[in-house]
């Protein structure tokens, strides 16, 4: 009882810390955000906040030539992951418990997200510095502000959840 008290603690401090909780990414939001990504993709992919890992395990399974850096930072389900990692190893995965703010991002090849629209905020300056122009990023439920996609998608799900579809932009000057 004690170990399920301090998960759960755990679970609502890092929500509190990071300003969202560790949600999982329903199916039929994986599978459309999924069919705009090539199976034959390459590359690093970094997903920013993996939480219990479905999306990072999809990722895996349908890019196997691709290089899948997950970063979660709440223990919990970040130990869930790597459990189920180890359990059901996808040798192009890889979950990482880190600020992925403090992390670079200029080897990604492509970026996918659900995170909250203060996250976003935060991570929009971010992405057009590290990233090569050119780089793809996905997004569900939450929009890049000041960021024109080059594809919305819209999942015919109880919510009408977005998926958006980014590309970096060449730098001026």
């Amino acid at each position: 009882m004690a170990l399920l008290l301090a998960g759960m603690l755990s679970i609502v401090f890092h929500t509190l810390k990071t300003g969202i909780s560790p949600m999982p990414t329903s199916g039929k939001v994986r599978r459309q955000l999924l069919s705009l990504l090539p199976s034959e993709f390459e590359g690093t992919l970094l997903e920013l906040g993996s939480g219990w890992g479905t999306l990072a395990f999809a990722l895996a399974d349908h890019c196997p030539r691709a290089r899948i850096v997950a970063f979660e930072l709440s223990p919990l389900p970040y130990a869930f992951s790597r459990l189920r990692q180890r359990i059901a190893p996808r040798p192009n995965l890889q979950f990482v418990r880190e600020d992925f703010f403090r992390s670079s991002f200029a080897e990604a090849s492509a970026v996918v997200c659900y995170l909250y629209p203060g996250a976003m905020s935060r991570l929009a300056p971010k992405l057009s510095q590290e990233l090569a122009p050119g780089t793809r990023i996905l997004s569900h439920t939450f929009a890049l502000r000041g960021w024109k996609p080059l594809r919305t998608l819209v999942v015919d799900d109880l919510y009408r959840t977005p998926i958006y579809l980014y590309e970096v932009p060449a730098r001026e000057g």
